[in-house]
């Protein structure tokens, strides 16, 4: 809520003070400031913009920052080196130790693209430890082929990122260092839905079965090693249809009872959902359903009638799935 990010934005202004006393916080409320509004393109509460060097001009968006620790990191990461160099495999160890969660860039020499672009995706991700080396006693220990990124989980490496050929965006990048705060699979509750939305990646899969079905862990089992392919580029979500908490998702995609097991992809952006057109969940029809979504050749899936004409003429609107979602939220 706005009233819990305010109170860690003023936690990280009182304990950055001492330490970085140029930087100053200020909260604002825009509510009758129209013309700021206007200027600096507000269109949802709380925002948080970095200004820099006394400009008002392009300040830069602080996004799905939520605690005073990460605020402070954020700020850090943008006014001083947002990476720790490694020379020692003791250094790397220690960083590598000390989070659940930490990204390492192995690299040749530290001045090409690729270290720019791991350096700018450290300064969009403040929640997990980033650290870089060209130091060939540490890559050797880690046997990792050099210009390439690699997360650790609980100290363990999870994912190996090539960052040879310049293809890698930040965007990309940032994205998919993202999903690992998220399990592979992660179960829809009221819990994990904040995090679910925190990460930005705007293509979610969701299957929808009952947990204590008797093809559930083969079905379970297809579904994540879908998911291990398409890690960054979609977010795949579990959402189990014995949990009656679950009745408004259920409601918002229409799925019934009968249709179950079923699988659905939802474009955040759009709102846009796409049913997979075959019945069985296997690898197979799972990997082609993503794949034909990806490459913008999947059908909308519209399970509605058309939105009458008048919906909008009397006091109490006319709703049909096609225009439910805008109108009610």
């Amino acid at each position: 809520s706005s009233q819990n990010l305010s109170e860690e934005f003023a936690e990280a202004a009182r304990q950055l003070k001492k330490e970085a006393p140029r930087i100053q916080f200020g909260k604002m409320d825009v509510t009758h400031q129209h013309d700021l509004r206007k200027e600096f393109n507000i269109q949802t509460f709380p925002t948080v913009k970095f200004f820099v060097n006394g400009s008002r001009e392009d300040p830069i968006d602080c996004r799905g920052v939520r605690k005073a620790s990460t605020f402070i990191t954020w700020v850090k990461r943008r006014t001083g080196p947002s990476t720790v160099l490694i020379n020692s495999t003791d250094q790397a160890e220690a960083i590598i130790k000390a989070d659940d969660l930490a990204v390492i860039g192995f690299f040749r020499e530290l001045h090409n693209d690729g270290v720019e672009v791991f350096c700018e995706t450290a300064r969009d991700v403040p929640e997990m430890p980033f650290g870089m080396t060209a130091s060939e006693d540490v890559c050797a220990n880690y046997g990792i082929q050099r210009n390439s990124l690699v997360v650790f989980k609980k100290g363990k490496p999870v994912h190996n990122e090539v960052l040879e050929d310049g293809t890698q965006n930040k965007l990309g990048l940032t994205r998919l260092i993202k999903t690992f705060t998220l399990d592979l699979v992660t179960e829809y509750n009221i819990e994990t839905s904040v995090k679910i939305f925190d990460v930005p990646v705007e293509n979610h899969i969701l299957l929808f079965t009952p947990t204590n079905s008797e093809t559930f862990n083969e079905i379970y089992e297809n579904y994540q090693s879908a998911a291990a392919e398409f890690r960054g580029k979609i977010l795949f979500v579990l959402v189990d249809t014995n949990e009656a908490r679950n009745g408004r998702i259920f409601e918002y995609f229409r799925i019934r009872d009968i249709d179950v097991p079923a699988v659905r992809i939802l474009n955040l952006t759009s709102d846009a959902k796409y049913k997979m057109p075959a019945d069985e969940v296997t690898m197979e029809n799972l990997k082609e359903f993503c794949q034909s979504y990806l490459n913008g050749k999947a059908k909308q899936h519209l399970s509605s009638e058309k939105i009458p004409q008048d919906w909008d003429k009397m006091p109490v609107k006319v709703l049909v799935g096609k225009n439910f979602h805008s109108i009610v939220f």
